[in-house]
């Protein structure tokens, strides 16, 4: 049966699920975040046996991930802690720097412009922060833009910070290490996807081929791109879906033909890799991580406003998401608008990404989705640690027993 092992985890027939509430501090509940954020307090221990940090370096630095995707800019400023990370700033905001580039191939100067506004914001955060170390990275929009190495130099120069345009392989490991503590340890198949402004990635995981027992810790972050059995970018994204089909008014004609157009790009990767024969014996689940996801999730719990800790790690049926796409479809763009988890900078898209998500479910027909509002900025930050020497395993002890006399 397919669907998350743990069912604990999985909502019960009637009730909400309950979102994750290890909200920053990379899988301990209940972690603060933000400007002026205290640690969380730790369980009391004998003081005859406290535990030895053998690899932690003594001097704590600041981290920084900047992700500039299609349509949003997001940082995560963070610190290593116990058992993962703490952030203490955040940002993000919808810039939509893909807008039109589908059909001009080239970046826009207005976006350009709200583009360097919110880049501005990134880098004083950072300076504010005292950000030792960092990583910026540029997206699809960047990748196809014929001006885009361009635009980089003009962020460099108005801004000081120095973005590099990554590849979709390297977006693809992120994205499964910036989530990866969310997977189902007893499920043999995962699916991790990410739909972007402009791309979508899509990666399947193996989780036969890890190598140790999941520990919900930072290593599991990285153990997970040692999974990836298959990935693949596929060239749609929310912005670029909505500009080709619409956005505003959308029947349900125009979605069937979105959902269509997703799956001719997914049918491919499918015949190359066979992952649909191999569902109905595996016990599988998604995991999207992306704008769409948790937009859909919010409006399926009807929350009065977008509330994280609800969200993310919940988890929802297919039909769930589902009932929510056909909820969507019967809304006007004003209507949809009045959504509070949707909004006037998501009543375009949101349709453009329910159809990806239908695409996906028809491919490969697996029973739950599990949400994450976590992703690439994540996955940099632990990669960044983890290079640093933050969070090695310990070796195991063996058990020795004492001589009595």
């Amino acid at each position: 049966m397919q669907g998350p092992s743990d069912r604990s985890r999985a909502p019960a027939p009637g009730r909400k699920p309950r979102g994750n509430s290890d909200a920053r501090l990379c899988d301990a509940a209940n972690a603060p975040h933000g400007p002026g954020a205290k640690a969380v307090a730790q369980p009391k221990t004998h003081a005859k046996r406290q535990p030895r940090e053998e690899h932690t370096p003594s001097f704590v630095q600041t981290y920084g991930a900047l992700d500039l995707g299609t349509n949003n800019c997001r940082l995560l400023v963070a610190r290593p802690s116990r058992r993962g990370f703490f952030v203490v700033d955040a940002f993000s905001r919808i810039i939509r720097l893909g807008e039109g580039v589908s059909r001009s191939g080239c970046l826009s100067e207005a976006a350009i412009e709200r583009t360097l506004d919110a880049l501005q914001v990134c880098a004083d955060k950072l300076l504010r922060q005292q950000v030792g170390r960092s990583r910026l990275i540029a997206t699809q929009a960047c990748r196809i833009a014929n001006n885009g190495a361009e635009f980089l130099d003009r962020v460099k120069t108005k801004t000081g910070l120095a973005l590099e345009i990554v590849s979709q392989e390297t977006e693809a490991k992120l994205a499964v290490s910036g989530c990866a503590s969310l997977i189902d340890p007893k499920s043999d198949l995962a699916l991790v996807f990410d739909i972007g402004g402009g791309s979508s990635e899509i990666i399947w995981l193996d989780l036969s081929k890890r190598g140790h027992t999941w520990q919900r810790s930072l290593h599991d972050r990285l153990d997970a791109q040692n999974c990836i059995a298959a990935w693949t970018s596929l060239p749609v994204g929310v912005v670029t879906l909505a500009e080709r089909f619409g956005g505003r008014e959308v029947g349900r004609q125009e979605f069937e033909e979105m959902v269509a157009h997703v799956i001719e790009h997914l049918r491919e990767f499918e015949d190359e890799h066979g992952f649909a024969r191999r569902l109905a014996s595996a016990r599988v689940h998604m995991l999207g991580t992306s704008g769409t996801v948790t937009t859909v999730a919010g409006v399926h719990l009807g929350l009065p406003r977008y509330d994280r800790s609800r969200v993310d790690g919940s988890w929802l049926r297919l039909e769930d998401v589902r009932s929510v796409s056909d909820r969507l479809l019967d809304c006007s763009y004003e209507q949809r608008i009045a959504q509070p988890c949707i909004g006037r900078d998501r009543a375009d898209l949101v349709l453009a990404g329910c159809a990806i998500v239908e695409a996906l479910t028809r491919m490969w027909a697996c029973t739950w989705l599990r949400v994450a509002d976590r992703g690439l900025r994540e996955g940099i930050l632990a990669t960044l640690m983890a290079e640093d020497g933050h969070y090695r395993r310990p070796r195991r002890r063996k058990n020795r027993s004492r001589d009595r006399t």
